[in-house]
C-alpha cells in the first residue's frame, strides 16, 4: 500500500499544477456546478491541499464565513462582463478558483 503523501508533497504538487486562466474559459465548469471560489486573503494552494485531505474543520470554517465558496450567478456574469483572470487547481472534480486583481495583471 502507497504511503499518503505529505501536507508538504500535496501543496509542491498542487502548486505544479496552478494556472492562471481567463472567467471565459472557466464558464463550462461553472455550469457543471464544480466551480469553487476562494477569497483573495486565502491562500489557493492551502485551500486546495485541505480538500485533497480533506481537512473538514478548516474547511467548514472558510465555508461558513463565505470566504470559501460557489461563486454566485451575479459574480459569474460580472468576470464573465470584464473577462476576468484567476488563479485555478483542478482537485476532481472541484475546480478551485481564486481571481487576480486588475493591478497583478
Amino acid at each position: 500500500m502507497a504511503q499518503p503523501e505529505s501536507l508538504d508533497e500535496v501543496r509542491a504538487g498542487l502548486t505544479a499544477e496552478t494556472a492562471r486562466i481567463r472567467w471565459t474559459e472557466l464558464g463550462r465548469h461553472f455550469a457543471r456546478g464544480v466551480v469553487i471560489r476562494v477569497d483573495v486573503e486565502l491562500d489557493l494552494v492551502e485551500v486546495a491541499a485541505c480538500m485533497v485531505r480533506d481537512e473538514k474543520e478548516a474547511l467548514e470554517k472558510w465555508l461558513a464565513s463565505g470566504r470559501v465558496a460557489h461563486p454566485s450567478e451575479a459574480e459569474a456574469a460580472g468576470w464573465y462582463e470584464r473577462s476576468a483572470e484567476f488563479w485555478a487547481v483542478v482537485t476532481a472534480p472541484w475546480v478551485i478558483v481564486q481571481e487576480i486583481p486588475p493591478s497583478e495583471d
